[in-house]
């Protein structure tokens, strides 16, 4: 059954105007042109996605409409050109090459209001032979709370390649995994039988705490060491799910009737391995304790 919206609810129209928003809002200049953010991501609180799930596709196409018309309008000339007092025109807004990238999800953060929206954008650059995949050059966060907030992360490598650093001294670490998330590449030596791992956040701790998108739970998954035979196993709590070397972890979480429960279920663990959060972050896993 479709919900009524409220009047704390976040409405269609909301979504489009926060949107646009962002994208006058994470505007980078160059000498000759300016490059709005291409790719957004944007996350709604359950109840509003599940009233507007149905029409998503329509609201990402009158988004991608309302950018187009917002970039014509920033391209249009000033009082000052139409003067002709400028000594050259200003550089113009350029709509990325491959079209704007939009993709509307669910915000799993326990903490989130109704009516919040929450939006990353992304400046990236087209993929080219030598840079692999391409990169993103910045990243902007924007909530509506009643008020806004605007937050800027460093840029994030789109292939990451495992740290350089040399292998700390024998503290006893019974694995290393090396990963990068928006703050840059690290790498953590486990050295407790159990770690957790996730965004963190108050009331929620984690061992490895990534600075990522939210599709990546505050408590994705837990990681167990079995002392008497030295194996990993992996406990998926997340929402959207973990992988290890590609393969889909079974959830330990049953989220049925509005309620959260553990059901104690892992996943083995080989020595060497890459497990995925929510196909966001990637960590490279590898067990000291095999040859």
């Amino acid at each position: 059954m479709d919900r009524p919206a409220s009047p704390t609810s976040a409405t269609a129209r909301d979504v489009i105007l926060e949107i646009v928003r962002n994208m006058k809002e994470g505007l980078e200049p160059l000498h000759y042109s300016v490059l709005p953010p291409a790719v957004y991501h944007v996350y709604l609180h359950p109840d509003d996605m599940e009233r507007l799930r149905a029409i998503v596709p329509r609201i990402v196409e009158e988004a991608r409409r309302a950018l187009d018309a917002e970039v014509e309008a920033l391209n249009g000339p000033s009082i000052v050109e139409r003067l002709k007092l400028a000594k050259r025109a200003a550089p113009k807004v350029a709509a990325p090459e491959g079209g704007w990238q939009i993709r509307i999800l669910e915000n799993t953060d326990d903490e989130v209001a109704a009516g919040d929206i929450l939006i990353y954008s992304e400046l990236a650059l087209p993929a080219k032979a030598e840079l692999g995949a391409g990169s993103m050059t910045r990243r902007i966060a924007t909530r509506k709370l009643g008020a806004t907030q605007m937050t800027t992360s460093p840029p994030l490598e789109a292939q990451a390649a495992p740290s350089a650093e040399p292998p700390a001294a024998d503290d006893g670490a019974f694995a290393v995994i090396e990963f990068a998330d928006n703050s840059g590449r690290k790498t953590f030596r486990m050295t407790k039988d159990e770690i957790v791992v996730g965004r963190g956040g108050r009331d929620y701790w984690t061992d490895i705490k990534l600075d990522t998108l939210p599709d990546v739970s505050r408590e994705h998954f837990r990681l167990r060491r079995d002392a008497a035979s030295g194996n990993f196993f992996l406990k998926d709590l997340s929402r959207l799910g973990t992988t290890i070397d590609g393969q889909a972890a079974p959830s330990s979480i049953d989220f049925s009737d509005g309620s959260k429960r553990d059901r104690n279920v892992e996943a083995p663990v080989p020595p060497q391995a890459r497990i995925g959060l929510a196909g966001v972050v990637f960590l490279d896993f590898r067990s000291t304790q095999h040859g």
